[in-house]
């Protein structure tokens, strides 16, 4: 029998969900989460601007801003960590197809972070945001159909 996982996620939580008995809702079987993802960009500066003398300047030193956004920074790292986990968790064949349901942001950001291995059997994309969806109205959305591939809504 084939294992389909449902992956549920935005920029600081992922929800892997799998089709339980017939009837049942969805089960969760782990979750991902980040905190400085939804942390305030105040709680992110781990050290001090940058500074830099202008010419001929010892005294006055200037703060340069980062070149990126920290929340930026951040989303882009925890998409690494799903991919990974996904990844490796696609080597020991602990699913054989996946559905990719995120906010569209952060399933632009993920796409290009999948591995082949896992590319190859993701079966559907959906680009909403759903990650705080209870299990029952999820099930309600994806219910899996005989062959054991969830449908998008």
């Amino acid at each position: 029998m084939l294992t389909t996982w449902i992956v549920v996620a935005d920029e600081g939580r992922a929800r892997i969900l799998t089709p339980g008995e017939p009837g049942r809702d969805l089960r969760e079987i782990e979750v991902l989460t980040d905190p400085a993802a939804r942390a305030d960009g105040a709680d992110l500066r781990r050290d001090a601007q940058g500074r830099y003398y202008g010419k001929g300047e010892r005294n006055q030193a200037h703060s340069v801003p980062p070149r990126t956004d920290p929340l930026e920074k951040e989303a882009e790292l925890f998409a690494r960590l799903v991919a990974e986990h996904l990844c490796k968790a696609r080597r020991e064949n602990r699913f054989d197809r996946l559905q990719l349901v995120a906010a569209p942001r952060f399933l632009g950001r993920l796409r290009p972070l999948l591995d082949a291995c896992v590319q190859e059997v993701v079966v559907d994309e959906v680009n909403k945001d759903l990650v705080n969806v209870d299990l029952h109205t999820l099930t309600q959305r994806f219910k899996p159909t005989l062959g054991g591939r969830a449908l998008g809504a």
